[in-house]
């Protein structure tokens, strides 16, 4: 098919099925935590997908290779991003698998309809309020910052989303993890697995993955910590199966 970009926009490889990616730099790219995210996610075969905040679509299409699920959907506010992963979903020949939505995470409940989706996933933003930022409306900065939903909002949502049962993953920075413990029991859904990313071995971690089912029973599995480089410029071999390569 022809593919068309836009001024400023490229064309990135995902190393997964072939498939690939419109990006902006200028506006947003997708980092080494939505790929992550698609590596810690589970979602059974026939199962339905939703991905709070998708952006240009990157964790629909690699959860799409990566697993069996039957339809996926993105759901992003920013107009600009919406147009790319639609974009990228076709050039992917994704049409029937799917879905882009273009919604505010606020109301994705109204939206997208209560209890219908076994799996949600979100790589939500990570900073509280507008603490340094230049532009509040730069693209980059709503992705970053807590500009137009929180971390509340995206739990809450993600309570009437799920399926009695279904399982939400998020990767999100250990230093809000109290927080994201309170909120998720709050709201019925109960943390059951947990994973640490550290740079190197020998230094602290800077995300978290983290995996809760609606209405599960207390107890949750800490798996080993996932360490992204064996050395400078180095992945280790775990993160080169995550990536694919």
């Amino acid at each position: 098919m022809t593919i068309n970009l836009k001024e400023k926009e490229r064309l990135d490889e995902l190393q997964r099925n072939g498939y690939r990616i419109i990006q902006n730099p200028e506006k947003f790219c997708f980092g080494m935590d939505a790929v992550l995210l698609s590596g810690f996610t589970r979602a059974k075969k026939g199962s339905k997908v939703l991905d709070l905040g998708t952006g240009t679509g990157i964790i629909p299409i690699l959860l799409s290779a990566k697993t069996q699920a039957a339809h996926l959907t993105g759901l992003e506010i920013q107009g600009e991003s919406v147009d790319m992963a639609r974009r990228s979903v076709a050039i992917n020949g994704l049409e029937e698998k799917i879905t882009i939505v273009q919604g505010d995470i606020k109301e994705a409940g109204k939206l997208l309809g209560a209890a219908s989706f076994d799996v949600v996933t979100c790589n939500p933003p990570y900073m509280i309020g507008q603490h340094g930022l230049v532009n509040p409306q730069a693209p980059k900065a709503i992705a970053r910052h807590e500009l137009l939903c929180t971390l509340e909002d995206v739990v809450a949502q993600t309570a009437k989303l799920l399926k009695p049962g279904g399982n939400f993953f998020m990767v999100h920075r250990p230093f809000r993890l109290t927080e994201i413990m309170v909120l998720l029991h709050q709201y019925g859904l109960e943390p059951k697995r947990m994973q640490m990313v550290h740079p190197y071995v020998n230094q602290e971690p800077n995300m978290v993955l983290m995996e809760a089912n609606r209405g599960g029973k207390s107890r949750i599995r800490v798996e080993k910590p996932l360490i992204i480089y064996q050395e400078q410029g180095v992945y280790t071999p775990e993160i080169y199966e995550i990536y694919g390569y």
